[in-house]
């Protein structure tokens, strides 16, 4: 039994959109994104009170890089990890970890926009250098897909992995606060791995709650 623990546009999408690309049977389990994580029934399943929680034959794995390592070493047939010994798993497990690089930042810029209530809690000075730091994370996923890599159209030589899955995401909720379009290999990728209809089941549903109400947040003048 598999059983995923998910909040709409959060990093657990993440892992929901590997769960479809992997095609196996699983359950979702959609939390509102408030104070109900903190429950204590969900922090038996993650202490944190944050999602992605997977549960797998009766353990309990957080975190999305580790959930990704351990579904693509548990149904490697799709060919969607890179095992130990292989000469791309240093370049997969660098581009499915930097994918929580961006999205530290975002989780930054959704705190500012997002959760903060009040006007004087917020920071543009804040919004502004963190909007800076996701175009830096864009410009290092620029040069590798622009480079010799990205000929495959995909972060890893021999095509589309976990990875691709990894960062798509994360650029997913970077976008509602810096755009990609100066970054002309990146937007490439970007539009091609959101037509797959993995990514597109991943998406909320209409009426659904989301994080996001807005298709982009602006940073407020100082």
């Amino acid at each position: 039994m598999i059983r995923l623990h998910h909040c709409h546009q959060s990093r657990s999408m993440r892992s929901l959109w590997l769960l479809r690309e992997l095609g196996v049977a699983f359950e979702v389990v959609v939390h509102p994104f408030d104070k109900t994580l903190r429950s204590q029934d969900y922090l038996a399943l993650n202490p944190a009170g944050r999602v992605p929680a997977l549960e797998i034959d009766g353990k309990v794995i957080w975190e999305t890089g580790a959930i990704t390592e351990i579904l693509c070493e548990t149904f490697p047939d799709p060919g969607l990890g890179r095992r130990p010994g292989e000469t791309e798993r240093a370049d997969w497990l660098i581009w499915v970890h930097f994918s929580e690089t961006i999205s530290q930042h975002v989780a930054s810029l959704t705190q500012q926009h997002i959760m903060l209530y009040e006007d004087q809690m917020r920071s543009p000075v804040v919004m502004k250098l963190e909007a800076k730091r996701l175009e830096k994370c864009y410009g290092a996923v620029e040069g590798r897909l622009a480079g010799p890599a990205g000929r495959s159209g995909h972060l890893l030589a021999s095509g589309f992995s976990a990875a691709d899955i990894s960062i798509g995401q994360a650029i997913y909720m970077a976008r509602h606060f810096a755009p990609i379009d100066s970054f002309p290999a990146l937007t490439k990728w970007y539009e091609r791995i959101t037509e797959r209809p993995a990514f597109r089941a991943s998406l909320p549903g209409d009426g659904a709650a989301r994080l996001y109400e807005r298709d982009f947040y602006e940073a407020w003048n100082v």
